[in-house]
């Protein structure tokens, strides 16, 4: 499966592809992005079947970039990972269309859930 992890943080990227490590999820395809707007252009080129979305990033946030890549492909399966929990954010990009939004640090056990719902 092809997934893009897409955060401004390099350690919290990497704690994603841990999790995924975790739940004894290998063999995956997987494409890094540092800010919303390579994330638009990695999902563009490579079409993945998940997206782990950060909202605080530089040059585009998340919640531009969500919209984009939902334009570009309303199916996409976008999870918005952010330690921003303010109840308007997580209005905004369900309205936008994320399939979930998850506070940091992702858990293992939300992980599995996530990956169940997209198999």
């Amino acid at each position: 499966m092809k997934i893009l992890v897409a955060d401004d943080s390099k350690m919290a990227r990497r704690m994603i592809l841990k999790i995924l490590e975790d739940c004894q999820e290998t063999g995956h395809e997987i494409f890094q992005a540092q800010n919303g707007q390579e994330a638009v252009d990695l999902y563009k080129e490579h079409m993945p079947a998940l997206v782990f979305l950060d909202l605080t990033m530089p040059v585009m946030d998340g919640f531009k970039a969500l919209k984009l890549i939902k334009q570009h492909d309303a199916n996409a399966k976008i999870v918005i990972v952010s330690a921003d929990i303010q109840q308007g954010s997580m209005s905004q990009v369900r309205e936008d269309g994320a399939m979930d939004f998850v506070k940091k640090p992702i858990s293992e056990a939300k992980m599995k859930q996530i990956l169940e719902k997209i198999k």
